[in-house]
Parts: C-alpha cells; sequence; structure tokens
C-alpha cells in the first residue's frame, strides 16, 4: 500500500511545488528584463534630451553635435550597447558605434517607425536564457510637438540572460530541497499511517494460521486506525471464544460418547456368542460401531489438535521424515506398494510431535489410495526460507473440483467411499501444521495420482 500512496504524494507534492516554481521563474526573468528596459528607457530620455539642440537645424552647433556623438561613443565604449540619433530621414544624427545604421526592416526599425509617431517604442518581447535576442528600446526626440529625431538603443542580452539562469538555478535548488523535506515528510507520513496497516496485517495472517491469540498492539497511528485495531482484537477475542467452545464441545462430545459406545460394542460382542456362527446382521453392527469409534477417536484428535499449542523447536526435517517413512514401510510392503524416500538432512522449526502426526496421515492416506504394484514418493526439500515434504503417490488422484475440497472436514472423494476412513485424517495433519505456522497444499501428480505438500518455516518464530 506504502509503494502506491507514497508516489501518489510525491506527484501531488511534486505539482504543487511547480505550481509555485514556474510563476516565481517566469516573474524572475520578467523582472530582470524590466529592469533592463527601465534602464535602457532612462538612457534614451537621456540623449533625447541633449540631442535635442543638436537636431534643431535653425540653431544647432557643430559643438553640440560633437558632444552628442561623443556621449554615445563613451557609452557604447562603456556598456557595449549600440546607440544612435536618427532624424526622421533614416540618417544618423549621431550613433556609437560611427558603423552603426538603422536596418531595413526587425525590430530596430519597428521601434524607430514606432517613435516617429510621437511615443516610446513598446516594451520587448521576454527573453529567456535560451534565446540570443536583444532589447531594443527608442524614444522620440520631440521639439515644438514635432518629432524631429529618434534615439534608438540595441542592447545584448547576454548578462540579463546569465543573471535570469542563475536566479533560475537558485530556485531549482531551493524547490529541490523542499522536494526532498517533502519526500522525507511524506516517508514519516505514510509511515507513521501505515504501520497499523502493516500491523494489522501481521496479526490477520497469523490468526489465520493458526495463531489465534495473536493481537494487535495499539500503539500509535491515527484515531481512526487505533480504533480499528481495538475492534478487530475485541473481534479476534469473540472468534477464538467461540472456536474454543466449539472445540471443548467436540472433545466433550466425542469423550462423553466413546464409554457408552465402547459399552454397546462390548454387550453387541456377548450378543454375537448367542447367535449362529457368521450372521451377516451381526457382523455389520459390529463393522459400523467400530466405525463409529473411529469418527470419534479422530475428532477428539482434530479437537486436540486445534486446541494444543506448538512446541516449536529446531528439527532435522530430514531425519524425522525418514523414521516416519521406515515406519509406514511395512504397511506399504504388505499392500504391495513400494515407498521410497529422498531425505537429505535439513533443518527448520517444527513441532517434532505435530509434525509426525501430520506426515503419519498424509502418507497413510498415500499409502491407502495408491494401488498394488505402484509406489509412492517421499522427498525432502530447502527452499530458502522454509523446508517442504512431498509425498507423491500413483493412485486415481482427484479432479480439480475435488482438489478444492480435500481436507475439509468429513469430506471424502464419491469415488472412495469404499476405502476406510472417516475424512478426518488430513483435517487433522492441517491443524497440526497450522498450529507450528505451517501449512500443507494439494495438486496432480502427472500421469496421475496425488501430490501433498508439506511446508515448514526455517526462520525462528517471532515472539
Amino acid at each position: 500500500m506504502r509503494t502506491r500512496l507514497l508516489p501518489l504524494l510525491i506527484v501531488l507534492m511534486a505539482a504543487v511545488l511547480l505550481a509555485l516554481g514556474v510563476p516565481l521563474a517566469v516573474s524572475l526573468a520578467s523582472a530582470q528584463q524590466q529592469k533592463v528596459v527601465v534602464d535602457r528607457i532612462d538612457d534614451t530620455a537621456y540623449f533625447a534630451a541633449i540631442a535635442r539642440p543638436a537636431a534643431d537645424t535653425t540653431t544647432g552647433s557643430r559643438d553640440e553635435l560633437r558632444i552628442l556623438s561623443r556621449e554615445l561613443e563613451s557609452y557604447h565604449d562603456v556598456y557595449g550597447i549600440q546607440v544612435g540619433v536618427f532624424l526622421p530621414t533614416d540618417t544618423p544624427l549621431a550613433n556609437g558605434p560611427t558603423t552603426w545604421f538603422l536596418p531595413e526592416s526587425g525590430e530596430v526599425r519597428e521601434a524607430f517607425e514606432e517613435s516617429l509617431l510621437s511615443r516610446r517604442s513598446h516594451d520587448p518581447k521576454q527573453v529567456w536564457p535560451w534565446q540570443r535576442g536583444h532589447l531594443v528600446v527608442a524614444s522620440p526626440v520631440i521639439r515644438d510637438g514635432d518629432v524631429v529625431a529618434v534615439v534608438v538603443t540595441d542592447s545584448p542580452t547576454g548578462q540579463m540572460r546569465s543573471r535570469i539562469l542563475e536566479g533560475w538555478l537558485i530556485i531549482g535548488a531551493g524547490l529541490t530541497a523542499a522536494m526532498l523535506v517533502a519526500v522525507g515528510a511524506a516517508l514519516r507520513l505514510t509511515g507513521w499511517v501505515l504501520r497499523p496497516v502493516r500491523v494489522l496485517d501481521t496479526t490477520t495472517h497469523a490468526i489465520a494460521s493458526g495463531r489465534l491469540k495473536s493481537r494487535v498492539a495499539v500503539a500509535s497511528g491515527p484515531p481512526e486506525l487505533r480504533r480499528l485495531a481495538r475492534s478487530f482484537n475485541e473481534m479476534a477475542d469473540n472468534v477464538e471464544d467461540v472456536l474454543e467452545q466449539q472445540r471443548a464441545f467436540v472433545a466433550d462430545a466425542s469423550h462423553q460418547l466413546r464409554n457408552p459406545l465402547a459399552a454397546l460394542l462390548l454387550r453387541i460382542e456377548l450378543l454375537a456368542f448367542e447367535l449362529p456362527e457368521g450372521n451377516a446382521e451381526i457382523a455389520s453392527v459390529q463393522t459400523e460401531g467400530k466405525r463409529l469409534a473411529e469418527v470419534l477417536d479422530d475428532l477428539l484428535d482434530l479437537a486436540l489438535a486445534e486446541h494444543t499449542e506448538a512446541d516449536l523447536r529446531l528439527t532435522d526435517i530430514g531425519a524425522l521424515t525418514a523414521e516416519r517413512v521406515a515406519a509406514w514401510a511395512p504397511t506399504a510392503k504388505a499392500k504391495g506398494v513400494q515407498l521410497v524416500a529422498d531425505c537429505p538432512a535439513t533443518t527448520a522449526w517444527a513441532d517434532p510431535v505435530a509434525l509426525s502426526s501430520a506426515l503419519d496421515a498424509v502418507i497413510d492416506n498415500a499409502v491407502k489410495f495408491t494401488p498394488k504394484g505402484e509406489r509412492v514418493e517421499v522427498t525432502v526439500m530447502s527452499n530458502g526460507s522454509a523446508s517442504t515434504i512431498v509425498v507423491a503417490d500413483h493412485g486415481p488422484g482427484l479432479t480439480d473440483e475435488e482438489l478444492a475440497r480435500i481436507g475439509d472436514r468429513f469430506w471424502r472423494s464419491g469415488r472412495h467411499q469404499n476405502i476406510k476412513g472417516s475424512g478426518l485424517g488430513l483435517s487433522i495433519s492441517r491443524a497440526l501444521l497450522a498450529a507450528g505456522g505451517g501449512s500443507v497444499s494439494y495438486g496432480s501428480n502427472e500421469p496421475h495420482g496425488l501430490r501433498v505438500t508439506v511446508t515448514v518455516p526455517r526462520t525462528a518464530p517471532t515472539q
């Protein structure tokens, strides 16, 4: 969730900073250019003032014209700005440098013609750092209401563009620093908001894995998430109480029914002595009674498996699996099934008693459904953070619909109802494994058969 929330916050903050930074950068460029334009306007006004006497064809003297020319040339030499005073006939009255004349077209020509209308030329277009433009400013020289000359300045923009670029770099550095601060704040904010969510997710997974006593520590985060954590803990308490009552009921019912059933089976045995030997009815009653006793035993085992806390310890999974395979080898041999194992030494955290019982249920199921002459393969493997025990048989296997239901309580395939069993063995193994953080999964074993994978963690359990 953090990988989705954090980019969204970063994009929003970047958009806000850009919304502030871009206008600021434009404003800086405009201010720098306006400063230059104002300076040129002042300069043209000054030159217009000293050009007015020199432009008078009736009273102007050569000294005044010489002074004007010297001012313009000095101005150009110092600032590198081309400046000229031009008569309405385009004739230069004075210019600096003396080689600069009005062009036939372009910005200088447009500014000159605009000033002939007795007004200062419009402000030049904005020049950006990547452009090599010029700033042209023209002011009319007016005497007795008539335009007698025009002062034109053509300024290079190199220094101005450098100042704009420097200002932009400062703005960019400020925006970058602000972005870094914002990202740091976003990381802390998302961590503060999502920390309770991660704890809740971890606790939910722990409860789903069978560790029903796991609870969420309500410590930090927004008030809404703290209330959610408290509500979750209350819900988990209620669920644990209901499940505990259910387990207690199953265990008590199974235990209470065993004694009457044992007495009933004993009376049936005594009754069988009074009937002719080989009586089909009494044999059927005895078979069903024994099957009922097995179901009650399995129900009691399931209730105990779901109730007992796992005694986790570092266990040699390979040695334990080899021991269970050796224990089931005589049963498999008696049925004509070859039981083979590949059990290299590998360690994992497991309850040895619970894992042994779960393996017994899985291997028993594999041997039971494997036809004579086929084989059951048991393989132990280590895969990073987990160790796996794969029990693969070459029996009839299950369909996809049946694979989705295998492990449910009392469920048995309709094709295998004639095989002895209560339908609780795999449910018991799943409960035993879940108590220690393990799991069991089922799949097809090509070309036919069932493949059961028992997984136990290799990392130490969290306290």
